[in-house]
């Protein structure tokens, strides 16, 4: 089993100055943040991180600030996809992997694949990639499911490739992952409402977006699951249920960063297409900060 992915990992932001320059003080303190209150490790320009707008250049200098924040102290995954196979496989072969523990790599968007192509294209990357692969299936972004026998074929096939972030929000595709998991595999939630419901079923862990904001609890909730102590981690998730639903209310970064924003850890500044939270989402966010 590979233990350094089981618990909470939290898919960072990547928080920008009024200018929409990187704030690589605010990067290295929400880096802290998280780690001194109990994150097992950290996910580096994943969705959360607004890796669609960020340069090759600015990718880099985000890695360096997080991999000097965090000196080794807990794991490292890096966002490395696309629907280009070929520029996924440059970017791995050209990016220095040496801090990093394992790549996150999402199934090709827009683009449409079948499983066949969806199978294709991850054999692809593992055959190239020096370390780890973590798998990313969220069909609400890409417009296609990764269907959970396509995931385990990859599974059984490829040594390297070792878990999967699954984020399409349904509960009975979780089962059947789990159910029919190779031993050493790991199931993890991209569903922060779900998290708990599925580690308690079986899964690893998860990549959360509202865990890097209330760390402490959140990472203990996942804890008290992993532990099949169901009714203290109950009792966490549902002093957390307003805010996991407040953060995914408009758009992913927008709600996370009013919660850092309300946290006074970063501004709430993101890039377009994407705008900021409204003034009403961020009275309601500012409220359960102030009274959680």
């Amino acid at each position: 089993m590979n233990s350094k992915f089981l618990g909470t990992g939290v898919a960072l932001v990547t928080p920008f100055k009024s200018d929409l320059t990187i704030d690589h003080d605010a990067l290295t303190n929400i880096v802290n943040f998280n780690i001194d209150n109990g994150v097992e490790y950290l996910v580096i320009c994943g969705t959360t991180g607004e890796s669609v707008t960020i340069t090759k250049q600015e990718k880099k200098d985000v890695i360096e600030t997080i991999s000097k924040a965090n000196n080794g102290r807990v794991p490292m995954v890096l966002g490395v996809g696309g629907n280009n196979t070929t520029l996924v496989i440059e970017e791995i072969e050209s990016t220095d992997l040496s801090n990093i523990d394992a790549i996150l790599s999402v199934t090709p968007y827009y683009s449409k694949p079948t499983q066949e192509g969806l199978y294709q294209h991850f054999k692809a990357i593992s055959k190239v990639s020096p370390v780890d692969v973590i798998l990313y299936n969220v069909p609400g972004r890409t417009a296609k499911n990764m269907e959970p026998a396509t995931t385990l074929r990859l599974a059984n096939d490829f040594e390297n490739i070792i878990a999967v972030k699954e984020a399409g929000n349904n509960m009975s595709q979780y089962l059947e992952l789990i159910k029919n998991k190779p031993e050493d595999f790991l199931i993890i939630s991209g569903d922060d409402d779900l998290a708990l419901g599925v580690i308690l079923a079986g899964g690893s862990g998860v990549i959360s977006v509202i865990g890097q904001g209330f760390p402490k609890a959140f990472s203990e909730m996942i804890r008290l699951g992993l532990k099949g102590d169901a009714k203290e981690a109950y009792k966490l998730h549902y002093k957390l249920m307003d805010v996991i639903s407040y953060i995914f209310e408009e758009n992913n970064p927008a709600g996370i960063k009013a919660v850092f924003e309300a946290l006074n850890l970063c501004q709430d500044t993101v890039r377009l297409p994407l705008v900021p939270a409204s003034n009403d989402l961020k009275k309601k966010i500012q409220n359960f900060v102030n009274t959680f």
